[in-house]
């Protein structure tokens, strides 16, 4: 028996686990992720780096392919 899904329920549940992704992502960005992005970052204080949570949940796409590139660049 098939379950009849509607479209404004996938749109939620895809957002939901966005949000997600984005909530673990951001958690490994703050303590290690920004550092190796931007070196100057690994002086900074971790109650200021933890500001920088909320946007990389909304953006964690980008930033994971700017911190992948950085730790092949060196």
């Amino acid at each position: 028996m098939a379950v009849a899904i509607s479209v404004p329920m996938l749109i939620l549940m895809a957002t939901l686990i966005y949000g997600m992704i984005g909530v673990v992502f951001s958690a490994l960005f703050v303590f290690r992720g920004a550092a190796v992005i931007d070196p100057i970052v690994r002086t900074t204080p971790l109650r200021t780096r933890v500001l920088f949570a909320p946007g990389a949940v909304a953006v964690w796409p980008v930033l994971l392919i700017k911190w992948l590139s950085a730790r092949r660049a060196g």
